[in-house]
């Protein structure tokens, strides 16, 4: 009777354990599905900003000693699962993150009720960052529209030193008061800057066939002048052209830009490295890039024109033909984009400007592009080539809302079918 009392009781432990061994089988093929999907070919980075910060410009830069940074980020293309990249590259010490969380922004510092998921780094919510390092965070499963804005929240709990940034970014973002505020509906008593800290890319898994463009340069692709927290650069014009276009397929739209960048020299550490030094972080590191937009040279021109050493067209072509064969190499095509008008800038020479029209004359003609977008005629003066149109600048180099958007109406689609 005893033997057949328990026979029932050894089936239900032996089904108890056969269960409990398929759960953690699940689990742990779960954990290494999820750690797989890092390598999943549909990533791409929808949002980008490369760190301009050797030196902080800013007199007034906040000190960060724990506090939550808010970032609000536009996207370009939408995904299923998104990751974050966050770098320490110019910073003074290691960079300690307590807590990372992702939502979609109501408006202001506020985020959507309910949006709001934590950010892990090899399932650990904190993380510190090396000297001079980068981390991926990841993947976290989050429905992520195109075109709109994400709030990233980063938790400094330690003095954070030197932060590295990138210094232009034409978007109001957030520094908390006290605490952790990672995941607090908005942020009341924040103080309002207009640079990103520390976080340098977005990727998202997106649709089959989706790839990544990346539009690299200076203040001009950067979007100064333009409506700061309007998305009014041209690389947001372009993204918005594709996606209203149902017979282009859609692409990521990720930025390699730094305001006041050259293509060869540095004349200022405010401008970050110069592009051949930073074109393996800023544009071959980023995820599915196919394509590259290339406008960059004006302040190789205006900046060394100042200085009286002023550089020359071969010179810059150089550094365009290296650039074009770094990105040939990784099998990225190369759209060469004509240098614009800037007569009347506080740099500007007629030296000069006999560069630039040289530069762009091999632009057009010289062959080593895969293609050319002529910006320069989507903003040029009729009457007076040499200049922007006057309704499109404030200070005759850089374009406003409106010059943007015509050079982004410029581009042939074509180059991307």
């Amino acid at each position: 009777m005893a033997i057949q009392l328990l026979r029932p009781l050894l089936l239900l432990a032996n089904v108890r354990m056969a269960l409990a061994t398929l759960l953690l089988t699940g689990l742990v093929l779960g954990q290494t599905s999820f750690a797989q999907s890092q390598s999943d070919p549909r990533w791409v980075t929808t949002w980008a900003a490369s760190p301009s910060t050797l030196v902080d410009p800013r007199e007034d830069a906040p000190d960060i000693n724990n506090q939550t940074l808010r970032l609000i980020v536009h996207t370009s293309a939408g995904g299923s699962a998104l990751r974050l990249r966050l770098a320490n590259y110019h910073g003074d010490m290691p960079m300690h993150l307590g807590a990372v969380t992702v939502a979609l922004q109501s408006e202001g510092s506020g985020i959507q009720a309910g949006t709001s998921k934590a950010v892990t780094f090899g399932g650990e919510s904190s993380i510190t960052i090396t000297r001079g390092g980068v981390v991926m965070s990841d993947p976290i499963a989050f429905a992520v529209p195109a075109l709109t804005n994400l709030s990233i929240s980063l938790y400094l709990p330690d003095d954070a030193g030197f932060i590295t940034s990138h210094n232009l970014g034409m978007q109001t973002n957030y520094i908390s008061t006290a605490g952790n505020h990672t995941t607090s509906a908005s942020l009341a008593g924040a103080t309002e800057v207009t640079v990103f800290n520390l976080l340098t890319a977005i990727d998202v898994i997106a649709a089959e066939g989706i790839s990544t463009i990346a539009t690299v340069g200076d203040s001009i692709t950067d979007g100064y002048g333009s409506t700061v927290s309007a998305n009014q650069r041209w690389p947001n014009h372009f993204a918005r052209r594709l996606y209203s276009d149902s017979s282009i397929k859609n692409f990521a739209i990720a930025s390699g830009a730094i305001s006041g960048n050259r293509v060869t020299t540095e004349g200022s550490a405010r401008f970050g490295e110069n592009l051949q030094a930073r074109f393996e972080r800023d544009v071959l590191a980023l995820s599915n890039v196919t394509h590259m937009v290339l406008l960059e040279g004006i302040n190789d021109i205006g900046m060394s024109s100042r200085s009286g050493e002023l550089i020359s067209a071969d010179a810059i072509i150089s550094g365009y033909k290296q650039i074009i064969a770094r990105a040939h190499a990784r099998g990225i095509k190369v759209i060469g984009a004509t240098l614009t008008p800037y007569e009347g800038a506080a740099y500007y020479s007629p030296e000069g400007e006999v560069v630039r029209q040289t530069v762009n004359n091999f632009i057009r003609t010289g062959g080593a592009f895969d293609g050319v977008i002529d910006f320069e005629k989507a903003v040029q003066d009729p009457a007076n080539p040499t200049r922007l149109r006057a309704d499109f600048t404030t200070d005759n180099l850089h374009p406003n809302d409106a010059g943007y958007k015509s050079m982004a109406d410029m581009i042939d689609l074509n180059l991307f079918r």
